[in-house]
């Protein structure tokens, strides 16, 4: 059966074959197909085979656009204020940097530092507000930009890894708070609406660390967990954490742009090229493919805990989003069971260590996964955690 597969491959071939060989004249229909490109993120999923046809049509010239309007159709998507400035970048780590960029000069430029001409040496203190569970990128991330671990103040989290609203301490000069769509084990979200308002109204910067979960914006039934984020001044995300698209699809969201193309010259942030994976997935899937995928990996998620659960396990998490941890015995045990795991092929369990305990996370993040995958899934589990 000849499939979209097929047909890319063809098109590649075609496309290498006449590398070298003048360009021919854009028909008139594609630069009409540039124009449609810049209405919004379709509501309903289309036929793949489509969307390859119109980037064929568009060819190289239309690449740089694509991308620009995959931006557009992101701030738009997840409901961030209109007029964000958005850019890809390689990864999670970088999406943050990038951010967290932004956020150094913004707050230095309100005390009447210029980063870009005075550097970090001999700059104003900032300090740096997170949680007990930040994301190991953040860390990794502001010692780069040269803001060390001295300058930061951790706020106790609950048991889920949420920031406690009533541990922020005073906020006094230069500030930056990070806070959490999407706790690396748990899946929790940090509670915005009572965290963002007042801090930032005392001059702090917010910024959202949302690697996997701020993909919750564009689903109805999953938006209520991010609730307030918008009101932020930045926020990164990882569209390969849960689309399937490549590596490098990083993505740094900052709400004045100016900011942010200040702290890409300096970070090196990639072009909109990188953007065509991405673009074409968002006008396939649409609104409601989105929403839907989401929703059903999160759907699938609450299955796995409670057949585990069933079975007999501890489930340590509030299933909340698309994060299972679950005891499966000490740490030797653990990492047996996650290395027969991946041996099966089951490469998004893998084992954690969260708040103490020796646990086994499973992250469901994929579009081909379905229910009787689960149900495959959850007795390999069981096999390999009865034969460890």
């Amino acid at each position: 059966m000849y499939s979209i597969f097929d047909d890319a491959v063809r098109r590649a071939r075609a496309y290498l074959d006449n590398l070298g060989q003048k360009p021919r004249a854009r028909p008139a229909a594609a630069a009409r197909d540039l124009r449609d490109l810049d209405d919004g993120v379709p509501a309903e999923a289309s036929d793949p085979a489509v969307t390859l046809e119109l980037l064929a049509r568009l060819g190289t010239p239309g690449v740089s656009h694509i991308g620009v309007v995959a931006l557009r159709w992101l701030v738009d998507l997840l409901e961030l204020p209109t007029g964000t400035g958005a850019v890809f970048v390689h990864g999670a780590t970088a999406a943050n940097f990038t951010a967290l960029a932004a956020a150094r000069n913004s707050v230095l430029a309100r005390v009447g530092w210029n980063v870009e001409e005075n550097g970090v040496s001999g700059a104003p203190a900032i300090t740096i507000i997170t949680g007990h569970e930040a994301h190991p990128s953040l860390t990794t991330s502001l010692r780069m930009l040269g803001l060390g671990s001295a300058r930061i103040v951790k706020v106790s989290s609950d048991d889920q890894g949420r920031m406690r609203p009533s541990g922020l301490p005073l906020i006094s000069g230069p500030t930056i708070l990070c806070v959490q769509a999407g706790n690396l084990n748990s899946g929790s979200f940090d509670d915005f609406g009572a965290i963002i308002p007042r801090t930032r109204a005392l001059g702090a910067w917010i910024h959202v660390e949302g690697t996997f979960g701020l993909w919750a914006k564009a689903s109805p039934l999953l938006r209520p967990l991010a609730r307030g984020l918008e009101q932020a001044d930045s926020w990164a995300t990882d569209a390969r954490e849960w689309l399937d698209v490549p590596y490098d699809s990083g993505l740094t969201f900052v709400r004045d742009p100016n900011t942010l193309q200040a702290a890409t010259a300096v970070t090196g942030s990639e072009s909109p090229v990188r953007g065509v994976e991405l673009w074409a997935a968002l006008r396939s899937l649409g609104r409601s493919g989105l929403a839907e995928l989401f929703e059903r990996n999160c759907r699938q998620a609450r299955r796995f805990a409670r057949d585990l659960r069933s079975a007999g396990h501890e489930i340590l998490n509030e299933v909340v989003l698309n994060r299972v941890v679950v005891a499966v015995g000490d740490a030797a045990r653990t990492r047996r069971l996650a290395a027969a795991l991946q041996k099966e092929g089951i490469d998004w369990c893998e084992y954690t260590e969260w708040r103490g305990r020796i646990a086994l996370k499973i992250t469901v993040r994929s579009w081909a996964l379905s229910d009787d995958d689960v149900e495959r899934s959850v007795q390999a589990i069981l096999r390999a955690a009865a034969a460890t």
